[in-house]
């Protein structure tokens, strides 16, 4: 079927009280073990390919979003295509002419006048394109190799106030909100404020985004889409699929040189940890 819309998924995920997933790619391998792991518990899902995946794919976005399209366009589910984490205006710009319905536009990093400013420029020209787009308001630490914020410093929550002035001024369509959680954790220990999640979705009128979920335990998750989180992204908990069933694969067969092998055990891997997690999501 033709690629979903970002924004499409989001809508109907709000209306139904639940949370769409959201797993950045990186190879094929990952395309390929989200979209069966989707097929497999018959649930929309969002491919997103973060400035950091291109930058490992020598600064190119197109080979990685061309293969995620076709890929998408075979799948018997809703399958979108999200630019994740974009700080720089030319990737922005490549995202309509690369088949990206949506786009998150990463300026949480300065302070708030000029993430503000960034943003309702960046929303601006998103939405003279037809895209969707997400930002993000406090600090989800943790992205690039920086350590993750103590719970308690300075940005390391949204507030609800600031939030609903930053939605009204920069005229975003979602908002990823600081509660807790922090990209690339390798254990799933964090524990999300769910009383701020509480009042942020009172306080704002677009739906409400999870990052660094892979760290989130399943009852953490469960209550956060039922605290009104409409997208849930993850990346980490893959790679941590993949990388430990190859480990497992080639300790066992220090032989083995077939790549096919050993990549097919982690996609199979992956394509369990979308299933699963999918479902934690639909609960």
């Amino acid at each position: 079927m033709p690629l979903a819309a970002t924004g499409d998924l989001i809508t109907a995920a709000v209306r139904e009280r639940t949370a769409v997933a959201a797993f950045n790619i990186i190879t094929l391998e990952h395309v390929e073990a989200v979209i069966a792991g989707a097929e497999s518990v018959d649930a929309p899902v969002v491919l997103q390919v973060s400035e950091n995946a291109v930058k490992f794919r020598y600064g190119r976005v197109l080979p990685l979003a061309r293969a995620a399209t076709a890929a998408a366009e075979r799948a018997a589910v809703p399958v979108a295509l999200h630019l994740d984490h974009v700080q720089g205006d030319a990737l922005l710009r490549q995202a309509a002419d690369a088949g990206f319905s949506s786009v998150m536009y990463d300026a949480a990093r300065l302070p708030y006048e000029e993430n503000l400013a960034a943003t309702r420029a960046a929303a601006d020209w998103a939405h003279a394109q037809g895209l969707w787009i997400e930002a993000e308001l406090g600090k989800v630490g943790g992205k690039g190799g920086e350590p993750a914020l103590d719970a308690h410093a300075p940005g390391a929550r949204t507030d609800p106030a600031e939030a609903r002035a930053f939605v009204a001024d920069s005229g975003v369509d979602a908002l990823a909100v600081a509660v807790g959680s922090s990209h690339a954790m390798t254990t799933r220990t964090a524990v999300l404020d769910h009383e701020l999640l509480k009042r942020l979705a009172a306080a704002l009128d677009v739906p409400l985004v999870l990052h660094g979920s892979s760290g989130v335990p399943d009852d953490e998750l469960a209550s956060a889409v039922a605290g009104g989180i409409a997208k849930v992204n993850i990346g980490t908990a893959l790679n941590l699929a993949m990388t430990g069933a190859i480990r497992e694969f080639l300790t066992a067969r220090p032989e083995a040189v077939d790549s096919r092998a050993y990549l097919g055990a982690g996609r199979e891997a992956m394509a369990r940890t979308v299933a699963h997690l999918i479902g934690v999501l639909r609960t």
